[in-house]
């Protein structure tokens, strides 16, 4: 995977709360998905996907970070001091997504899809 969590930020501020993806290398986040989740211990997580965010397609770089607000916003990029950028994208949720303790964030890399329309 080339996409890592680097935390979650301000949970429970639906004005504030953030995930922090960070790029371990050249990648299109636009194959990823992130979700909440209870977990049970440090090793074993819920299966109850809850709150879902399937990022868009953007091609981004190794050591660029990408920030996922749960709020609405505009999707932008900014261009850091260190050379790398942020790339921010927005859930448009008017609730937070990780509100306890006990929750946990899942990061899923995607290599194949498909769906059918019923």
């Amino acid at each position: 995977m080339k996409l890592q969590i680097r935390s979650v930020k301000d949970h429970g501020d639906v004005k504030k709360e953030r995930i922090v993806l960070e790029a371990l290398g050249d990648t299109n986040v636009g194959t990823y998905i992130v979700s909440d989740t209870t977990y049970y211990s440090d090793k074993e997580i819920s299966n109850e996907l809850r709150h879902v965010f399937w990022i868009p397609d953007k091609q981004v770089e190794g050591g660029d970070l990408v920030v996922v607000y749960s709020r609405s916003g505009k999707n932008k990029t900014e261009k850091n001091k260190n050379g790398n950028s942020t790339h921010f994208f927005y859930w448009g949720l008017d609730k937070t997504v990780w509100n306890k303790n006990g929750d946990a964030a899942v990061l899923f890399s995607l290599s194949d899809w498909a769906f059918k329309k019923i």
